[in-house]
């Protein structure tokens, strides 16, 4: 009697993309900005300048990002500018 305990194929890539941690690289890929820019909305004066900093990681030092993190950062901004 063999049990197969990995996800099925189709949930298996909601959850690579739901835990996926990027890059500065992918992040600047990913909203079409420069990796100075990204940099720069990571950096504490521009937190304090923004109602929804962009979530970041370090991991042992290094700038990373989690995708579901960035999406729901996304969501959020998108909904600020539908309210203001």
């Amino acid at each position: 009697m063999s049990t197969n305990l990995a996800p099925a194929p189709e949930t298996l890539s909601s959850v690579v993309t739901q835990t996926e941690i990027l890059t500065v690289s992918d992040v600047a890929k990913l909203l079409k900005f420069s990796k100075g820019q990204v940099y720069d909305l990571t950096r504490s004066r521009a937190k304090v300048r923004q109602t929804l900093p962009i979530p970041t990681l370090r991991i042992n030092g290094n700038l990373r990002f989690r995708r579901s993190d960035i999406e729901a950062w996304l969501a959020q901004l998108a909904k600020e500018v539908v309210v203001q």
